[in-house]
């Protein structure tokens, strides 16, 4: 079982993603939390590139421990002394250096020729060395660079004292068949690749990156380069928390495995998002909010029987705390009633057939049913109390040129009767034809509404309590519909009262 490292550049490639930007102090806060989830290597910044990115990584080496502390340089004198200032106090250092090696960047950046880049690289490696033992080397745009002539500079970086080649998908255009036979072939074709480690560092702009970074490491790559929710330039990068848990659910596969401790990717993950502000989508593989939540009826039946059947990860295994079970239009019988009796409800068949059927009409009003709205539902709808009164369908019209009237329909012991009463709003014509068709006189001591879950689609809870003859109660009714919530916990307290009366 091979160890893969895990590079983080999170710091470095990830902040440069458009409104990423870290100060000092919250690069070291993430900083700290990557060195507890066991990466090899921090890329804590291009110590060239600001002020403020150099005291960033001076800082980051003097108070992270664990592991190794990095600064990338371009291959030029000035990035490799300022990165080892950056660096030089870390108990573990290394030194990143880069230069281009396609013919597409020579020719329209660089303006150099391939031997030029060839003798640069060489030489900035060499005096990185000067430095520090543990030098990495990336050959910039290696996907679109001629194989032999990357073969070439790779060998010759290795013979300068380069202990990392890292082989980078810079713009994202490898795919994997394609990148793991291109780092079959460095191994085969560079006589001293025994000598390094080699990397991989891979760009999402095809949405590949994952795929290619396991394709390399299916081919001999021993590091690589990711960032937590695979955030960085453009499209981003190869995601940190996806390779690590592939590697990890796929062990069987690819005879490799990692020292990340993974409890510690969910906490990771929130922390990217609370300091960078770029929230992760919700159908994001691992760490997004449907990662471990399921709707389907059938899937949930069998993830109740056995977790393995539709779970191939647990959430337990990322820092969560359990599957998900998101009631909705598509939930079934099953996954109904085991929620109930997980919220404290012991229900007959009867009643969960009841509730279940009410739970399907609301549950294709909105699109999420809560606890609240569970416990809700079986509060108006599940009773042991008799139904004398019961609504059978209702309409109330309303408006600022016309007086509110409500037309209700009930069943009234073995009886359906209608009736159409006016009042001073929608609400108090609904309880004047309830009071109408019933004949009670109940007095109204309280009307109460609350959103019991956010968004307009909330399930709106009311609460009505009546007194007639010396007798209080209360009476609740839910619905998407505040209306028809209403007439429910209306309804919902005249059956209490009768049942007292009784």
């Amino acid at each position: 079982m091979r160890t893969i490292k895990i590079f983080d550049t999170t710091l470095r490639d990830g902040e440069q993603s458009p409104g990423a930007s870290m100060n000092t102090a919250e690069k070291l806060q993430l900083a700290k939390q990557l060195a507890r989830m066991g990466v090899d290597i921090i890329e804590a910044g291009f110590a060239i590139a600001s002020p403020g990115d150099f005291e960033a990584i001076k800082t980051i080496a003097g108070d992270v421990e664990g592991p190794i502390i990095c600064s990338l340089a371009r291959a030029k004198e000035e990035d490799i002394k300022r990165a080892w200032a950056a660096i030089k106090d870390a108990p573990k250092k290394r030194i990143h250096t880069f230069h281009s090696t396609s013919e597409i960047h020579l020719k329209h950046q660089y303006r150099i020729g391939p031997k030029e880049a060839l003798k640069r690289s060489v030489e900035m490696v060499k005096l990185a060395k000067s430095f520090t033992d543990d030098i990495e080397f990336s050959p910039m745009d290696a996907t679109r660079t001629d194989i032999g002539y990357l073969c070439e500079v790779i060998e010759a970086v290795i013979k300068a004292g380069a202990t990392t080649v890292n082989i980078p998908d810079t713009v994202g255009y490898s795919i994997p068949s394609e990148f793991g036979a291109m780092i079959k072939k460095i191994r085969k074709r560079v006589k001293n690749i025994d000598k390094a480690v080699i990397s991989v560092h891979c760009h999402n702009d095809l949405g590949l990156s994952t795929s290619n970074s396991l394709a390399a490491v299916l081919n001999g790559a021993g590091q690589i380069e990711c960032t937590i929710n695979g955030i960085g330039e453009r499209a981003g990068n190869c995601s940190m928390e996806e390779v690590v848990m592939a590697l990890r659910t796929r062990r069987d596969l690819f005879n490799a495995d990692t020292n990340i401790n993974t409890k510690e990717i969910m906490r990771s993950s929130r922390l990217v998002t609370s300091i960078t502000g770029m929230r992760v989508q919700p159908n994001k593989a691992i760490v997004g909010a449907n990662a471990f939540s399921h709707e389907s009826g059938i899937h949930q039946d069998g993830l109740l029987k056995e977790k393995t059947t539709y779970e191939i990860i647990t959430p337990e295994s990322i820092g969560l705390g359990k599957t998900k079970y998101v009631l909705g239009k598509h939930s079934g019988r099953n996954a109904f009633r085991t929620r109930l009796s997980e919220l404290g409800y012991t229900l007959s068949d009867d009643e969960i057939n009841n509730a279940f059927k009410l739970f399907k009409e609301i549950a294709d009003q909105k699109k999420d049913m809560y606890d609240e709205d569970l416990a809700a539902l079986v509060s108006s709808e599940v009773s042991t109390v008799p139904e004398k009164y019961k609504l059978i369908k209702m309409s109330v019209s309303s408006g600022t040129d016309q007086k509110p009237s409500a037309t209700i329909k009930m069943r009234v012991g073995t009886k359906n009767i209608q009736k159409t009463q006016k009042g001073d709003g929608p609400i108090d014509a609904i309880f004047k034809a309830i009071t109408g068709i019933t004949g009670t006189k109940s007095r109204l001591l309280k009307y109460e509404v609350k959103a019991i879950t956010g968004g307009t689609d909330a399930l709106g809870e009311v609460i009505v309590s009546l007194e007639e003859d010396d007798i209080s109660v209360t009476g609740h009714g839910a619905d998407t519909d505040i209306i028809t919530a209403s007439a429910k916990a209306y309804i919902n307290a005249l059956n209490k009262i009768t049942a007292r009366k009784k």
